[in-house]
């Protein structure tokens, strides 16, 4: 082309912008950009790619050169133009409307959020929508195949609330974004877990971790993602909400050097984060601390986290052999799947390892009916198991605009019922006359609900539930077993979740809703 060649990476995003030589729109079509120009006007410097038309090169000499003007044309790389069109015509910023939940029948809102999804921009969709769960504290997102469109709902405090449908066109943009992110396949025939990270659009200096499940489902790949979104400094045991007994029953357990603590609750019923808070409190420079998690949902500091991807193959119990001869102080194992963690777990609680881990199961004692199932009736079972928590996460009440009523007679019989043989260390409220209360709603609590707290259960092991884990009763059952740490002392879930409904912290409705 008989022209120099300028290298622009060093002048592309210092040089002096020129935009009254050149329209922007006869920017884009000559494919050239003004670089220079003399103080008196008298001379004029134009970079223009391989696509510039040389017709245009002569029109602009002769045009130039008639008004006694000098004009050089030198070559600039397509990737020099694009960065110099950046600066003269910036992309620009684009605000989407905030997500908004609906009510119950409230289909105008979901249309609107529906509509504001299909405007998102293919670059901004999976942002978009991470940020709008993050900044509703939502826990999960789901995204769902039907036959017609596609169903996006967000778990917030609990409860799963419908937010848009896509189409089938633009989810297959989310799909795509979500595959490239996670690392995982669009086409995979089998169930696959992902993993990604995305700053905070709530506090832009923490971090978001984020799961992805995907499952193949009759209508398209299915997603849930999972968000993450701890904060370290409120990992402790007096900000589980506990009284002073339970507490004090968790920090008696866990200031012995060995033994066994399993919390136990489904999915989402905040075992990881109160095993957490455990860790904390016994995180210093004395103790050495391993966790093994299917997958780390988050950092602690001054602890080794070890990643057990049970998907390609590893083992929880494999693992922990390997770590015990790390000569570890406190063990946290992510789950008890099987007979032989349980097995290598308990072993490693009865040989100077303090063993945390979560287990699946309905309640304290439904644990215990199903460990001893998995490993029989086990004396070193019974000397190494310490406690066990069962625990749930209900919906908290706005105290601003809860609303007080009176309850039926039948409501109260069976208040009664379940309150009749509380413990004597708990405080027993008024049974002949009480209130309830129901949600009521607000700008920021729409549903009259804000945040979560923890009904808890806290089974101690003690000479006589080992009875049951050693072998001295027969036909063991899930109510022998809770009715004798009744007798002991223990206060169940669900006289939890009663005495902090009478209190006005939550309703009757969301304690049956979850238990």
């Amino acid at each position: 082309m008989g022209l120099r060649y300028v290298d622009t990476r060093e002048i592309a995003k210092t040089a002096e912008l020129l935009p009254d030589i050149l329209s922007l729109k006869d920017m884009y079509a000559l494919k050239m950009v003004p670089l220079r120009r003399e103080v008196d006007g008298s001379s004029y410097v134009f970079g223009v790619t391989a696509s510039t038309p040389q017709s245009t090169l002569r029109t602009l000499q002769k045009q130039y050169n008639d008004e006694g003007k000098s004009i050089q044309f030198v070559l600039i790389s397509g990737l020099g133009f694009r960065e110099f069109m950046l600066r003269y015509d910036p992309p620009k910023e684009v605000v989407y409307d905030d997500v908004k939940i609906a009510r119950d029948g409230d289909s105008e809102t979901i249309e609107a959020v529906s509509k504001t999804l299909e405007s998102v921009r293919t670059d901004d969709i999976m942002n978009y929508l991470i940020d709008q769960a993050d900044i509703l504290g939502a826990s999960d997102i789901h995204i769902e195949n039907q036959r017609e469109r596609v169903r996006i709902r967000f778990r917030v405090d609990g409860a799963l609330h419908p937010i848009a449908e896509l189409s089938h066109d633009k989810y297959r943009v989310l799909q795509s974004s979500i595959a490239t992110r996670a690392n995982i396949s669009t086409a995979a025939s089998d169930a696959q877990t992902g993993h990604l990270q995305q700053n905070s659009s709530v506090d832009p200096t923490k971090i978001i971790n984020m799961r992805i499940e995907t499952v193949p489902a009759a209508f398209g790949m299915d997603v849930v993602i999972r968000l993450f979104n701890f904060d370290e400094s409120i990992l402790r045991i007096d900000k589980l909400g506990l009284d002073e007994s339970r507490q004090k029953a968790i920090d008696e357990i866990i200031s012995h050097p060995h033994g066994m603590l399993m919390a136990v609750g489904p999915t989402g019923s905040g075992k990881s984060t109160t095993l957490y808070s455990i860790l904390n409190a016994l995180n210093d420079p004395s103790r050495k601390i391993i966790t093994l998690e299917d997958p780390v949902e988050m950092t602690l500091t001054g602890t080794t986290q070890i990643p057990v991807n049970t998907s390609a193959g590893d083992s929880f119990a494999d693992k922990l052999r390997a770590v015990l001869r790390l000569d570890p102080d406190v063990v946290m194992v992510g789950e008890i799947r099987d007979v032989d963690t349980a097995k290598t777990a308990v072993q490693a609680s009865i040989t100077g390892h303090l063993v945390l881990s979560t287990f699946h199961a309905s309640s304290a004692a439904a644990a215990f009916s199903r460990i001893i199932d998995m490993i029989g009736q086990n004396p070193i079972f019974a000397s190494a198991i310490r406690m066990v928590i069962g625990q749930r996460l209900v919906r908290r009440l706005d105290d601003a605009t809860k609303i007080a009523y009176d309850p039926p007679e039948a409501t109260r019989d069976w208040v009664r019922e379940v309150l009749q043989d509380l413990p004597d260390h708990i405080e027993k409220p008024n049974l002949d006359n009480f209130q309830l209360y129901k949600p009521g709603s607000s700008e920021a609590a729409p549903f009259g609900y804000l945040g979560r707290i923890m009904i808890m259960e806290q089974l101690i092991v003690s000479e006589t539930i080992q009875g049951f884990i050693r072998g001295e009763m027969k036909d063991i059952s899930v109510s022998q077993i809770e009715l004798a740490a009744k007798r002991e002392g223990m206060l169940t879930m669900l006289q939890d979740g009663v005495l902090r409904a009478i209190k006005g912290e939550t309703t009757l409705e969301e304690i049956n809703r979850v238990i």
